[in-house]
């Protein structure tokens, strides 16, 4: 029975750590080591350990004060552009013979976000204690993966640390630059088509039934279209939450059904690269990642048949995912990359050709480089000509959900006005 209690208050006693755990934001009032007055903004669990950590960077606090997040500014999430701007001031900095200690205090003390603030000074508090820099990095898994800690690990073992960082900075930048140009394609549409569909939902609550009040009073058939309209508005009346549920559980179950079941996942992959001119822009992007990510693997002095798991790992889709792990595979037999590339059907013609001259030549990082660019290009130039392309489609859209309606209110009008004439 002892034992049973126990269990049961191991659950209570969990919760209450994690509670205990949680991050709040505090104001801070002090002296450095130069009695120098600072003061700033950090996250921390308590007072106390807070001070406990400015005093391990040579604060004095004198006053301290924890913020409400209630109606405060709640700090913000560390984003993936923030560790390719950490990435890239620290490749600057070391290049330019800055201890990395003290390029860890620069960073820290520029940055706007606390939470990022805090991440840096984490790290720097581990490598002071003696831990390599990939392996304190790797204490943060959520933000730096394995193939940034790899890399770091790289250029610490071969004394390559600042080149190194650099291209991981790199890599970083353009890999982020890549996806924004993704988002913004798939953005514009969406919040538009949104946007229409809410204008619709208004006019068939509050236009529609002005109408149909008005229609009352006329005692004549109404048309077909404007019957089909009217019903439509007093459905929406009468089940609106039915619709509103409806949406709202449609998305929670697919947002848990794309978490949990990996074939979903795959098949929405595969799809997706069938979908016209979306299609195309997912595939030369999956190219360029594919070959940005072996280039700066490769280079960093990683195996071929080692850089081809980062790759996989880091290529965001399936069917390049699998096209990778079987080109590990026959590279690890002995074969040369173009031409397991070239079997997977995967792969375009250039990319295929630009990887054999760097085999022939022994510039294979630098041949990777140019695909990932010219693929980059090619991508940035079909978003901009996707939306262009978007931009009379949606109008279109518009004017059916919209003008629609305006027709189909307006049909009985345009009718009587033919009969008293």
């Amino acid at each position: 029975m002892a034992q049973q209690a126990a269990l049961k208050k191991k659950p209570a006693a969990a919760k209450k750590k994690a509670k205990e755990e949680k991050l709040y934001p505090f104001k801070y009032e002090g002296k450095d080591r130069r009695g120098t007055k600072v003061k700033g903004e950090i996250q921390g669990t308590n007072s106390a350990l807070v001070k406990n950590q400015l005093r391990k960077q040579g604060i004095l606090v004198t006053k301290i004060n924890k913020q409400s997040t209630l109606f405060g500014k709640r700090a913000k999430k560390i984003k993936p552009l923030d560790i390719a701007f950490f990435t890239r001031q620290l490749a600057t900095m070391m290049e330019s013979g800055v201890p990395i200690i003290q390029a860890f205090d620069i960073i820290a003390e520029g940055a706007e976000n606390p939470k990022f603030a805090q991440l840096v000074t984490e790290v720097k508090t581990d490598v002071a204690a003696g831990n390599t820099l990939a392996s304190s990095l790797a204490k943060h898994p959520q933000y730096f993966d394995d193939l940034f800690c790899n890399l770091v690990d790289s250029g610490e073992q071969s004394g390559r640390l600042e080149a190194l960082l650099d291209r991981i900075a790199t890599y970083k930048e353009k890999t982020e630059a890549l996806k924004a140009k993704i988002k913004k394609a798939m953005t514009y549409p969406i919040s538009v088509v949104v946007v229409a569909i809410l204008v619709t939902v208004i006019m068939l609550l509050k236009v529609v039934p002005q109408f149909q009040a008005v229609f009352s009073g006329f005692g004549a058939e109404l048309p077909a279209f404007t019957l089909m309209v009217i019903a439509l508005s007093e459905w929406l009346q009468a089940w609106w939450f039915v619709g509103l549920f409806g949406i709202i559980a449609i998305g929670f179950f697919y947002g848990k059904a794309h978490i949990k079941s990996k074939r979903l996942r795959d098949y929405e992959d595969r799809t997706l690269l069938k979908v016209p001119v979306v299609g195309d822009i997912l595939y030369e992007a999956a190219v360029a990642r594919f070959a940005r990510t072996l280039s700066t693997t490769f280079a960093a002095g990683v195996p071929l048949v080692d850089a081809l798991n980062s790759v996989a790992g880091a290529s965001g889709n399936v069917v390049f995912y699998n096209a990778t792990m079987q080109i590990k595979e026959d590279v690890s037999s002995g074969s040369q990359l173009n031409f397991s590339m070239r079997t997977t059907g995967v792969f375009p013609s250039l990319a295929i050709q630009m990887a054999g001259i760097g085999e022939e030549s022994g510039a294979l990082d630098d041949m990777l480089d140019k695909v990932a660019s010219y693929y980059e290009n090619e991508v940035d130039n079909k978003v901009d000509n996707l939306t262009t392309l978007l931009e009379p489609m949606i109008m279109c859209v518009l004017g059916v959900l919209v003008g629609g309606l305006i027709v189909a209110m307006y049909l009985p009008i345009f009718q009587l006005g033919n009969v008293i004439g």
